[in-house]
This record gives C-alpha cells, sequence and structure tokens, in this order.
C-alpha cells in the first residue's frame, strides 16, 4: 500500500469547474477516482492505467471529467468541468493493488486517500 493525499475539493456553483489532486508516497500502478454521496455507497468515477494511456470514465462524467497522472510526481489529478449538483460527494484518489495496471473495479484498489468534499450548488 501507498500514502496517497488528496485536495482540491471546495464550494462551486453548477457549470463551474474544479480540479482535483492527488500524491502518492511513492510509485503506483493503476489509479483512479471514486465517490460517496451520503447515504449512497463509493462509486466509480475514473480510472487511468499505468502509463496514462488508457482511461475510463463512468457514464455520469463522461465528456466533462478529465483523468490524468504524472508519474514523474506520483500525482493524479481530476480536471471535473460543467459540475451538477449530483456530483456533489466526498471524492476519494485510490491506487490499485501492485501488478494491476488499470481497473475500475473498487475492490482491485487497496490505497485510498482521505477524501476531499466537492458541493455543487443550483
Amino acid at each position: 500500500q501507498v500514502q496517497l493525499v488528496d485536495s482540491g475539493g471546495g464550494l462551486v456553483q453548477a457549470g463551474g469547474s474544479l480540479r482535483l489532486s492527488c500524491v502518492a508516497s511513492a510509485r503506483t500502478f493503476g489509479m483512479g477516482w471514486f465517490r460517496q454521496a451520503p447515504g449512497k455507497e463509493r462509486e466509480f468515477v475514473a480510472a487511468i492505467s499505468w502509463t496514462g494511456g488508457t482511461t475510463y470514465y463512468a457514464d455520469s462524467v463522461k465528456g466533462r471529467f478529465t483523468i490524468s497522472r504524472d508519474n514523474a510526481k506520483n500525482t493524479a489529478n481530476l480536471q471535473m468541468n460543467s459540475l451538477k449538483p449530483e456530483d456533489t460527494a466526498v471524492y476519494y484518489c485510490a491506487a490499485a493493488r501492485s501488478g494491476i495496471y488499470y481497473t475500475h473495479s473498487l475492490s482491485d484498489y487497496d490505497s485510498w486517500g482521505q477524501g476531499t468534499q466537492v458541493t455543487v450548488s443550483s
């Protein structure tokens, strides 16, 4: 496991943008972002492969969110545009288990950030 610190959340109006950042304590394999709204289960948002060459998005964010990574800095980012009130949640950065280069399955991730709150007002 690695230590992850995510940040960048905040309060934004609908239609606005936020950029979430995640810093890892060491090199990681596949990485992803998940979110959890009050009273709901944690859900997949976006994933990126170890090389950064492959990405995958939940249908609900496709075309609005962009995941990226910089392996030289051990960072991963989530650019969120055209935000909607239904995007309101705590967002978590995650790193996949050793040897898993790309996945969007929650059970494949074993390292998690502390979470950063995103609130979108209507």
